[in-house]
């Protein structure tokens, strides 16, 4: 049997939930295109649509409004335990552990009916943008503020993030976009992550807190990071050209260009590359706008390279006054409702996830005492 690094190109499940057209450029959730999903839909419509398999009318829709509403809120043991991390804590660490302990604090966390997943899944998609807004307030000295059930998911994280400090329209448009574009995205690697687990039969927020772990790896969740520190360090536009074709002479890898999957344009980036140009402006700082655009040209100019998600996302979030290292926390605080999609469906439909080996050590070795050795 050939050997297959990386499993590329290897289907390991049927779904329902999503396909990735590498060829096309096409990112389908449950048959919906993400470019008219983007221009017209909410990330909660989104969130139903991926665990429901169908766009909500408006009595659904305003039921998991008020249910991911009435969520968002952390057991309190849970925010004291927060407290007395160590402030230098990274916030994947922060996320990926209390993700974990909530489990502790939830009613349904064994209870694996349909009805319970589902609760579970609304809880996690609620408390997950609070543990990232918490945290970034503890570490950095600032008050706790609850959040309003009235607000969406763009606008509660804002408003905690900010301690209180009501977002501005553009802001939370930015980011509600944002979040529907990272939402899901097929077998990626936590998604992968979250189904292996969920196949030993083991609870929500175990999975959930697997695909954590493997977001938190600098290749699957952080090339956003280190996109922003790349600008931040070039510093301006007129020394972009410069320090790109070093790096290419360097052979130097440009974070946020080139794809597993995709053979051309992300289909997300061009919606984040609007939403970049639309902040800057809206800000009086096209800067980071321009910057981007200008190292996205020098990219497809000499290597034939095309930006993806993470690219535009960097200078997004950035204009939106987030700390770079809550980056890759906010690509989880969308993708939990992939995580749980797939996670539903795994239960399912279950078998256990055991791939085998090719194994390349040596065979017949016989045992020697160890004073012999």
């Amino acid at each position: 049997m050939p050997v297959i690094s990386g499993l590329e190109d290897v289907i390991a499940a049927e779904s329902s939930i999503c396909k990735v057209d590498g060829e096309k450029g096409r990112l389908i959730y449950r048959g919906y295109d993400i470019d008219d999903l983007a221009e017209h839909s909410t990330y909660e419509e989104v969130v139903y649509l991926l665990w429901f398999g169908q766009l909500p009318v408006r009595n659904e829709l305003d039921r998991l409004y008020k249910e991911l509403g009435a969520s968002r809120k952390l057991p309190q043991p849970v925010i004291n335990a927060m407290k007395n991390f160590p402030k230098e804590a990274v916030p994947m660490e922060v996320l990926r552990t209390v993700a974990s302990m909530l489990s502790m604090y939830d009613a349904d966390a064994n209870e694996k009916s349909e009805e319970a997943n589902v609760r579970k899944a609304t809880r996690l998609t609620a408390q997950i943008p609070t543990i990232v807004a918490y945290w970034d307030c503890i570490r950095n000295d600032r008050k706790l503020v609850e959040p309003k059930p009235e607000h969406n998911t763009a606008a509660s994280f804002l408003h905690l993030l900010h301690s209180g400090k009501e977002p501005d329209e553009v802001a939370v448009k930015s980011l509600d976009v944002a979040l529907i574009l990272h939402a899901e995205h097929e077998l990626n690697a936590s998604t992968f992550a979250a189904r292996v687990a969920a196949g030993t039969e083991t609870d929500m927020h175990s999975a959930v807190t697997a695909a954590i772990g493997t977001l938190k790896g600098p290749l699957h969740g952080g090339a956003n990071q280190e996109v922003i520190k790349m600008l931040i360090e070039i510093g301006e536009l007129d020394k972009v050209e410069s320090y790109i074709k070093k790096m290419f002479q360097d052979h130097k890898k440009l974070m946020g260009f080139g794809h597993r999957v995709y053979k051309v344009q992300d289909p997300r980036a061009a919606h984040l590359r609007k939403m970049s140009k639309a902040l800057g402006e809206g800000a009086g700082e096209t800067k980071w706008y321009e910057m981007s655009n200008k190292i996205e040209q020098l990219a497809k100019q000499e290597k034939g390279l095309n930006c993806n998600v993470d690219f535009y996302s960097a200078s997004v979030y950035y204009m939106l006054g987030i700390e770079r290292d809550l980056f890759t926390p906010i690509f989880a605080i969308s993708r939990i409702s992939g995580w749980c999609a797939h996670i539903m469906e795994q239960y399912k439909n279950n078998r256990l996830i055991r791939p085998e080996s090719e194994y390349i050590g040596k065979m017949d070795l016989k045992y020697v005492p160890i004073d012999k050795r």
